[in-house]
């Protein structure tokens, strides 16, 4: 905050205005900042956190798109659990944020979307751009992917909507919120102070215990269990929840798997972890889950899929249970719930919850051994190749990226807040719940550079190294956000994997080639960002960012990185961009070319 504002702020500390009130509720919910790409529908809270406020806590975080600002919002919750205000302008505003929206929905982060409509009175509007950006009902455009919306028409319903959201995105299982406010409300000059809502009697919800007959129930089925599987996916990032799941498996000797569609929730390297965390289930893994007698799935994303998958159509043999409080926001507009899973015995509880009454109820054995009944082929799945993938000559493979990546950056503790498609899996390796930060939720892309520099915020008090890895059609759609990070001194690390390609949908065309008997040398058509090359380190130097590259080399490359982190640890935000064959690992395209023949994919 300059002078000028901290002097305004001084002179303003009682609400005059209508969202002066609003502006005081955010500070009291304490939302640290609020993203925003600005707008006049939301003008009179945008003078308020500035002129009432002093533009701190909530300090304003300019964004050159909307889409990027709910991405950065996304990215902070991701590391912190909490939730950021986003503002988003009128109708178009949140038009550009939905694809953002969507991706915090399904990841089911908890997110503040204010938006701004109006006047509602017409005979208050200005001629043409206030009809044009006024909707009769602006949350219909994200109330199936929203968990709660709001147009309130009084500054005393604004205030106590903003506190329910708040509570509602903050209830297990977490989602953004969307409450519109009237610009006409905004800017009501208050006759007296309206009361806000008090704050110690609005506290979250907690999630319903897990009944004593319950946790009997499973803890008798894993007490008895010979091939035991932990199954892994939507779980807190508490570092002694984290610890409690090892716990949890050490003590039932249970194999576990885990998503990297989810951050990390328990060692990698662990000797009951047998293969690497991936989008998809496959090869030596799947006899896991059809050798296992009982799996106990704490959120696992999509297990009805998963299972199915596993064992080529069939539920798997074993004993099933599944502990999620998904099914409470649940909607019939998208189908992110996934396939309906089997189960035995089916918890509404919070799965951390579940780990917590089992270990106390679990008798300890008399000597830990770790011993996994499951003995993996391919070498437990957590060391490397010992040959390194072939290239052209001009460019890394993916593995060597990965290899590379992950061995010059270990003595820096790099939290890893993205990883693109086909990162190899074993590089993850993961041992806290900072070491990765997870996916995008949606599977849109152009959320990274955005997420990345969300996060990196929420690790600047840290000492962790943020380090996202992002594809090249994901960094390119997203850029501007880099903007962001550089005017308030976000540092972090981004390397780009840049096969100048949409390569996935390289993978679909050859599908469709092969199917309907096709010239498969067609499938980059429309598809490959080449002739020109873009210069994506040039494009980071635009924006303020230093930018490196292209590197082509691994000696390059490891210069790069090494810069990269004096940089980043100066308070820089880096970019490094390294030309990558287009294509995925070995590991990582069997399993993705499997599942490509069955559905769609971005």
């Amino acid at each position: 905050m300059n002078d000028t504002a901290r002097e305004a702020a001084a002179r303003q500390s009682v609400a005059e205005w209508g969202s002066d009130a609003v502006a005081d509720l955010l500070r009291a919910l304490d939302i640290p900042y609020i993203a925003l790409t600005p707008g006049a529908s939301f003008r009179g809270l945008h003078d308020s956190l500035v002129n009432h406020l002093g533009n701190t806590r909530p300090e304003l975080l300019l964004c050159v798109h909307e889409e990027s600002a709910v991405a950065l919002a996304h990215g902070y919750a991701r590391v912190t659990g909490r939730p950021l205000a986003v503002a988003l302008h009128a109708n178009v505003g949140l038009m550009h944020a939905t694809m953002a929206i969507f991706n915090a929905w399904c990841d089911r982060i908890p997110m503040l979307l204010l938006g701004a409509v109006g006047p509602v009175d017409a005979v208050k509007r200005r001629p043409w751009v206030d009809w044009i950006h006024t909707s009769r009902d602006l949350g219909s455009l994200v109330r199936g992917y929203t968990k709660w919306d709001d147009q309130p028409a009084s500054v005393a319903a604004a205030l106590e909507a903003i506190v329910r959201g708040h509570r509602i995105a903050m209830t297990e299982p977490h989602g953004p919120v969307y409450v519109c406010l009237d610009a006409a409300l905004q800017e009501e000059r208050l006759a007296a102070p309206v009361p806000s809502p008090a704050l110690e009697r609005a506290a979250v919800p907690r999630s319903g215990a897990v009944s004593q007959e319950v946790v009997t129930e499973v803890a008798r089925l894993l007490d008895g269990a010979k091939r035991p599987l932990l199954m892994i996916g939507r779980v807190s990032r508490d570092p002694i929840d984290f610890e409690r799941r090892v716990a949890l498996a050490e003590r039932i000797g249970a194999v576990v798997l885990t998503d990297i569609k989810t951050g990390a929730s328990f060692p990698t390297q662990h000797p009951l972890h047998p293969f690497p965390p991936s989008l998809y289930v496959s090869g030596d893994a799947t006899q896991l889950i059809r050798d296992a007698d009982t799996i106990l799935s704490l959120d696992w994303i999509d297990l009805g899929g998963t299972l199915r998958q596993a064992c080529a159509g069939d539920a798997p043999k074993g004993k099933i249970v599944h502990c999620s409080l998904d099914q409470y926001i649940h909607n019939g507009w998208n189908m992110d719930y996934q396939s309906l899973p089997p189960a035995d015995v089916s918890i509404l509880a919070s799965p951390d919850a579940l780990v917590e009454s089992l270990l106390s109820m679990l008798d300890a054995p008399m000597a830990k051994d770790v011993t996994p009944w499951f003995q993996a082929k391919n070498n437990n799945g957590n060391e490397a190749a010992s040959e390194p993938a072939a290239a052209p000559g001009d460019r890394l493979s993916l593995e060597d990226l990965a290899r590379s990546t992950t061995e010059i950056l270990a003595p820096h503790r790099p939290s890893y807040i993205r990883l693109p498609l086909g990162w190899p899996g074993q590089f993850c390796r993961f041992a806290h719940p900072l070491d990765y930060i997870g996916f995008d939720g949606g599977g849109g892309i152009g959320s990274g550079p955005g997420m990345a520099v969300g996060a990196a915020l929420a690790l600047r008090e840290s000492e962790r190294l943020p380090v996202a890895v992002l594809g090249d059609g994901d960094y390119l759609m997203g850029l501007t956000a880099l903007w962001t990070g550089v005017h308030y001194r976000v540092a972090a690390l981004i390397i780009v994997a840049n096969n100048e390609s949409f390569f996935n949908d390289e993978l679909h065309q050859e599908r469709m080639a092969r199917v309907r008997g096709r010239p498969v040398e067609n499938r980059w058509i429309g598809l490959r960002m080449s002739d020109p090359a873009m210069d994506l380190a040039e494009l980071a130097r635009a924006q303020g960012a230093c930018g490196l590259g292209p590197v082509r080399t691994l000696d390059q490359l490891a210069s790069a990185l090494e810069r990269g982190v004096v940089e980043v640890q100066s308070g820089a935000l880096c970019v490094i961009d390294v030309r990558v064959a287009p294509e995925y690992s070995r590991a990582v395209s069997s399993s993705l070319l499997r599942n490509i023949g069955k559905g769609l994919s971005r």
